[in-house]
């Protein structure tokens, strides 16, 4: 399984409009080919800092999504909204304490 962590500053005038981009999209996401979790996250004391977490069964399926029609349209009206560039990282999970 990989886990992508995807870290995004935004203007502050421009959050709601990017949480309005996220609702209208995130079943979509969600049930993209190997998707298995999204989750939104956003900094206790920045707020115009936003995390998401995602989790795929393949690299592959990660792939297929990020150059699907879904993906294009969403980051183009994501991307535009940002204050810093985003930073993205793909990582495996090593140990899980329940």
């Amino acid at each position: 399984m990989l886990v992508r962590i995807v870290k995004m500053t935004f203007e502050a005038d421009k959050i709601e409009l990017f949480l309005s981009v996220f609702n209208r999209n995130k079943e979509k996401i969600r049930n993209s080919n190997g998707c298995e979790l999204l989750e939104l996250y956003q900094d206790r004391h920045n707020p115009t800092i936003f995390f998401t977490y995602s989790y795929w069964q393949h690299e592959s399926n990660l792939e297929n999504y990020r150059n699907s029609e879904l993906f294009k349209g969403v980051w183009a009206k994501t991307k535009v909204l940002f204050s810093n560039k985003p930073e993205a990282w793909s990582v495996e999970k090593q140990v899980v304490l329940e």
